[in-house]
C-alpha cells in the first residue's frame, strides 16, 4: 500500500480531531440530557463517521480498531433507541447499561484517535528532521518542522502516556532532536524548539530520557546559542536533572560562560543567567561553587545589587514593618528565593523583585547554598563565611557592606 499524501493525512486528521472532540464530550457528560440519545450532536458526529469508515478508515490498518469501536457504538445506540418508550425494569437496566457502554466506547475511540495522531505526527517529524539533516537544509521546511516540534512538546506536557513514550523511543526522536540542537549549521529557531522538546521529554519521564541526554554536547550547544530561549531550557534542565547536570556543566568548563552572561547588555539575559546561577547554587557540589567564586561571582552580584535594578529587600521590610505588624496571623508564610516573607509584605516584595530583579541577589544566592542539596553542612558554613569576607572586600562603603551582610545573615537563617 502506498504512503498516503499530506493532503489525505490532513483530511483524515481534521475528521479525527472532530471525532475526538465528540468522544470527549460524551465521556465528560455521559448522563447529560440527550447525550446518550441518537439525536445528540456528539452521537451524530460519531455515527456519521461510522457510515464513511469504509472509505476513510479502511485505508489505514492502524484505524481498524477505531472502525470496530464505531460499529459497536452504532449497535449500542440502536439498542438504546429500541428501549425508549418502555418502562419495564428490563428497559430501565438496558438504558443504564447502554449509557455506560457509550461512555466506555467513546473513551476507547478517543484513545485510538489520539494514538493515530501521535503516530502520524511523530512519523512526520522524524522524516522531516532526517531529510533536513541529510540534505543540510532546514530553510525550506522550517515552518513545518517548528510546527511539528511544537505539537510534540505540547503533547508530552499533557502528562505521561506509555504508548506515546514507546513511539518516541522506537522512532529515536531524542537522538534526532539532539543532532539538530548540536548542529551549528541548523537554524537557530529550529534548534531552540528542539531544546524545548528535549526539556519537555525529560519532564515527561525523567527516568527514561535523562539517560539519553548527551549532557556535554547539549550544555555546550545551549550556551553557544546564548539566547533567552536556550538559557531558559538550560535552567529547566538543571532543575530537572539536578546535581549530575551541574557536575557536567562544571567538568566541561562551562561555569565561566554562565558567569560572564551577568555582564550581558540585555537585561533579560542577565536575569536568566542569575536564575541559572541560583539553581547551580542549590544543586551544585563544592567544585561548582568554587568555580563560580573563582570567576568573581560575589563581586558581580554586589555590582548588580548596587545597580538601578538592584536594591535591598531588608530595607523594604523595615518600611513595611509597622503597616504589616499584624499580618502574620492572617498571611500565609511564603518564600521569595530563600527570603522568608509574610502576608502583604510578601506581595510587596514580589512586586519589588519584578521591577528590581537583582535586589538582595547576594543574600538570595547565599540562601540557595544553605538550603540546597549539593553541599555538606560544613561546606555550607565555609562558603557562607567566604561570602561574608568577599562582600566586605567588594563593597565601597561600610553602610553597603553592613546592609548586605545583614541580609546574608538574616535571609539565610529564617
Amino acid at each position: 500500500m502506498e504512503d498516503p499524501s499530506k493532503e489525505e493525512i490532513s483530511q483524515v486528521l481534521k475528521i479525527l480531531e472532530a471525532l475526538k472532540q465528540a468522544s470527549h464530550e460524551l465521556q465528560a457528560h455521559p448522563t447529560h440530557r440527550n447525550s446518550a440519545e441518537s439525536n445528540s450532536p456528539a452521537i451524530k458526529a460519531l455515527l456519521e463517521l461510522e457510515t464513511e469508515s469504509e472509505t476513510i478508515l479502511s485505508k489505514d490498518p492502524h484505524l481498524s480498531t477505531l472502525s470496530h469501536n464505531l460499529a459497536e457504538l452504532k449497535n449500542i445506540v440502536e439498542t438504546l433507541h429500541k428501549s425508549r418508550g418502555h418502562h419495564s425494569i428490563k428497559s430501565f437496566l438496558t438504558r443504564r447499561v447502554s449509557t455506560q457502554s457509550i461512555s466506555r466506547v467513546a473513551g476507547s475511540i478517543e484513545s485510538e484517535i489520539q494514538a493515530w495522531i501521535d503516530r502520524e505526527s511523530i512519523d512526520s517529524l522524524t522524516k522531516a528532521l532526517t531529510r533536513a539533516l541529510k540534505e543540510d537544509n532546514f530553510v525550506e521546511n522550517e515552518d513545518e518542522i517548528v510546527n511539528l516540534l511544537t505539537q510534540l512538546e505540547s503533547r508530552v506536557l499533557q502528562g505521561f502516556n506509555r504508548e506515546l513514550q514507546d513511539l518516541v523511543l522506537k522512532a529515536k526522536v531524542f537522538s534526532l532532536l539532539e543532532m539538530v540542537l548540536c548542529n551549528p549549521n541548523c537554524l537557530k529557531r529550529t534548534r531552540e524548539h528542539c531544546a524545548f522538546t528535549i526539556a519537555a521529554l525529560i519532564k515527561f519521564n525523567k527516568d527514561v530520557f535523562v539517560g539519553q541526554v548527551l549532557m556535554k554536547s547539549t550544555i555546550h550547544a545551549l550556551l553557544t546559542m546564548a539566547s533567552s530561549h536556550s538559557m531558559n531550557v538550560l535552567c529547566t534542565l538543571i532543575k530537572s536533572i539536578k546535581s549530575p547536570f551541574v557536575d557536567e556543566i562544571e567538568s566541561n568548563g562551562e561555569i565561566p560562560k554562565i558567569i560572564s552572561l551577568l555582564d550581558a547588555k540585555e537585561v533579560e539575559m542577565k536575569i536568566l543567567a542569575m536564575n541559572c546561577i541560583l539553581e547551580i547554587g542549590y544543586f551544585g557540589r563544592k567544585e561548582a561553587i568554587e568555580a563560580m567564586f573563582k570567576e568573581g561571582l560575589i563581586k558581580k552580584l554586589v555590582e548588580l545589587q548596587r545597580s538601578e535594578l538592584g536594591g535591598d529587600l531588608i530595607d523594604l521590610g523595615r518600611f513595611d514593618e509597622d503597616e504589616n505588624e499584624n499580618e502574620n496571623e492572617n498571611g500565609r508564610e511564603v518564600t521569595v528565593v530563600g527570603l522568608v516573607v509574610e502576608g502583604r509584605r510578601g506581595r510587596r516584595e514580589r512586586r519589588f523583585l519584578e521591577s528590581h530583579p537583582f535586589a538582595s541577589c547576594v543574600a538570595r544566592f547565599a540562601v540557595q547554598l544553605e538550603v540546597g542539596e549539593g553541599l555538606r553542612q560544613r561546606e555550607k558554613r565555609a562558603f557562607k563565611q567566604e561570602i561574608l569576607v568577599r562582600v566586605r572586600e567588594e563593597c565601597t562603603s561600610d553602610a553597603e557592606s553592613a546592609t548586605i551582610i545583614a541580609e546574608v545573615l538574616w535571609g539565610s537563617s529564617p
